[in-house]
């Protein structure tokens, strides 16, 4: 027998039998899988000789023998292990079994007598029972009497009843289960238990900081073994070591700190996860408070990280409880140059413009003044430059006051130009967003031309639930798109947070087009034609005079060239057209890294067409630039040799942490 054995249970994925809830219908149901009892393994006729009646073998074991000799019908031990050992017998274990079950069919081989209740009760140290639907941890654990580990991992459990676990027990973990307060641990927990692990639950809320203190989980002094207790004070609690709190809703870093200080034991410790975790001097005010802590978070406590953050402690409680994100967007490459496909515009219009711009979505503050932005899309405060509104109101409302101002001609042409597009870009999706361009009065349109407009607006360029939609400056088009964009978010409400790491930010290629028309001012009679008509007749009379008196008549002068007006242009509502859509990961920044930098890769969208066009129009550049510059070599494209580069986008996500208590005070002190 091993000093540490155990019964692992892996992930099943098959349906769990009505009463398999409990701790002990999952074990087992476990073993019942094993088959140790039936064949090859357990006592039946293949086997029968070896357990006959001591009183009719004794004699027969003392003759020696060259070889075994067995009944016609039965199976020697080799032959029976060969049928369990094999990856092709119909007997072998499944792929996800371990060595626990490896030794458990063998020993119900060699010695099947043993394999009894009485055996597995006393045989196992270490238990796990991991994605298997438990529900409820039942007494019948008190049953196995030297069992040291119980990891209870990736099940249902809201609840663990602490009188129902062995008093031997060690390590406890419940990760990945529905936990939501360690007040039920905290009543008789096993007095030897060393490590408690509750990542990934739901523990929140400030009172959790009231169960995990010295009055539940710390008694007698520290002996100079790292993993042993020396009882002298209090044997009815234990001395926590490790504990894991990790992927929690926990908040307030200086509540839970000031309880944590009670362990005097405590020497490993993971708190990455929780919102209080996201705050940029946490790990600095964490090391300072719990002087004995040897590990933080999977990372060794070093003296040098102690020395940098010496004294941050005294002053925990003026920091500010926010998290600071800095969003930066650089180069976007892959663009194709749209306005190669449009016709020359005539005196009359169209005159089209193209500009691109990135989106990103970012959660919601509702603690802190989410108001400041500027380049907010889907809450503006302050007008934006592009004229482009995609505000947080209901659809009604936003049409209505579009139809207000655009009369129905332009709609038709926007819709006109909508037909066009999709002919040119085939599967890419189009969306229009109305907004007014010039201020003409037109009558109210009805509620069903509203509902027709409706599903024009693109649901890909509305933020989800919860999140508001940044997005860059506007750029025309060129190879190397240069956004520049770096925009710091401050957050106080650190929960909404920890869930919008989880999930990610959707970043967004955007392409605008916009379709200026010259206004047409209706003619109007003027006083002053009037005055002009009579200033011309007095004119010819004076020539009259001057001829009669024989004088010469002056010379004529060149009439002056008229500067023509700049004419004024009306806008259509901009056409936006999805250019490339993807999610980058955020989830690393939960886990202790301060940066997460992608390059967002949406696949080829030029075609050979529009770069072919956009080498004849270079190739004209360089002829009419000949004569005065050394020109530039443009190697024309082939289809054999075109590899067009792929639209991406630069994005990097920092999480602002403080490298020292000095800097902590100086940023971040109320």
């Amino acid at each position: 027998m091993e000093a540490s054995s155990e019964s692992e249970s892996e992930a099943g994925h098959g349906t769990q039998r009505p009463g398999t809830g409990t701790v002990s219908a999952a074990v087992h149901e476990h073993l019942r899988k094993l088959c140790l009892r039936e064949f090859p393994c357990g006592a039946g006729s293949w086997n029968k000789s070896r357990f006959l009646p001591q009183t009719w073998r004794t004699w027969r074991e003392l003759v020696p023998r060259e070889e075994d000799v067995v009944s016609p019908g039965e199976e020697t031990v080799e032959a029976l292990l060969g049928l369990v050992r094999s990856p092709h017998s119909p007997w072998a274990l499944l792929n996800d079994s371990n060595a626990e079950d490896s030794f458990l069919r063998e020993l119900a081989i060699r010695n099947p007598m043993t394999v009894r209740d009485t055996f597995f009760y006393s045989y196992f140290r270490s238990l796990r029972v991991v994605d298997k639907e438990v529900t409820l941890v039942d007494k019948d654990l008190l049953k196995f009497l030297k069992l040291e580990e119980l990891v209870l991992s990736a099940n249902r459990i809201k609840e663990v009843e602490a009188a129902n676990l062995p008093p031997t027990l060690k390590v406890l973990e419940l990760y990945g289960n529905e936990i939501s307060s360690m007040e039920c641990l905290c009543a008789h927990p096993p007095t030897g238990l060393q490590h408690l692990g509750l990542g990934h639950n739901k523990l929140q809320g400030p009172s959790e900081s009231l169960h995990i203190t010295a009055d539940h989980w710390a008694a007698g002094p520290w002996s100079p073994g790292f993993l042993t207790i020396k009882w002298s004070c209090s044997p009815s609690r234990p001395n926590l070591v490790s504990l894991d709190l990790g992927f929690n809703d926990l908040m307030d870093l200086q509540s839970m700190l000031a309880r944590l200080r009670t362990l005097r034991h405590l020497r490993l410790l993971v708190l990455q996860g929780n919102p209080l975790a996201l705050v940029p001097y946490y790990r600095g005010l964490t090391v300072d408070s719990l002087a004995k802590l040897c590990v933080l978070d999977d990372i060794t406590v070093s003296p040098n990280e102690k020395h940098l953050f010496r004294g941050l402690s005294l002053n925990g409680d003026l920091l500010a409880q926010e998290a600071q994100l800095v969003v930066t967007i650089g180069n976007v490459r892959g663009v194709p140059d749209t306005s190669l496909l449009d016709p020359e515009p005539g005196p009359e219009g169209p005159f089209i413009t193209y500009t691109y711009y990135v989106t990103y979505d970012f959660v919601k503050d509702e603690e802190g003044e989410a108001n400041e932005y500027t380049d907010v899309l889907a809450e503006i405060v302050k007008p934006s430059p592009s004229l482009e509104l995609l505000v947080e109101e209901s659809p009604e409302e936003v049409i209505e006051n579009v139809m207000e101002d655009v009369v129905e001609e332009v709609t038709e042409e926007v819709e006109g130009s909508l037909e066009s597009e999709v002919e040119e870009w085939g599967e890419s999706e189009l969306s229009v967003v109305s907004v007014p361009s010039t201020v003409l009065p037109t009558p109210r349109a009805s509620a069903e031309e509203l509902a027709k407009l409706r599903p024009r607006i693109d649901p890909r360029l509305c933020p989800s639930p919860g999140t508001v939609l940044f997005n860059t400056t506007h750029k025309p088009w060129a190879e190397v798109i240069q956004c520049n964009y770096e925009v710091q978010h401050v957050l106080r409400d650190l929960v909404p947070l920890k869930a919008f790491l989880l999930a990610g930010t959707t970043v967004t290629v955007v392409e605008e087009k916009i379709l200026s028309w010259p206004v047409v001012l209706p003619a109007v009679d003027s006083p002053l034609s009037a005055k002009k008509g009579k200033g011309e007749k007095d004119k010819k009379e004076k020539e009259k005079d001057r001829k009669g008196k024989g004088e010469k008549e002056p010379a004529k002068q060149a009439p002056k060239k008229k500067k023509e007006p700049l004419k004024e242009l009306r806008q259509d509502p901009p056409i936006l057209q999805v250019l490339g859509r993807g999610l980058v990961v955020l989830e690393p920044l939960l886990v202790g890294e301060p940066l997460v930098s992608s390059v967002c890769n949406f696949g080829v969208i030029r075609t050979l067409a529009s770069d072919r066009l956009a080498f004849a129009r270079d190739s004209k550049k360089i002829k009419k630039t000949a004569k005065k510059e050394k020109p530039k070599a443009v190697i024309p494209i082939y289809e054999g040799d075109y590899h067009p580069e792929p639209l991406t986008v630069e994005v990097q996500i920092q999480l602002n942490q403080c490298r020292s208590a000095e800097e902590a005070l100086h940023t971040f002190a109320v």
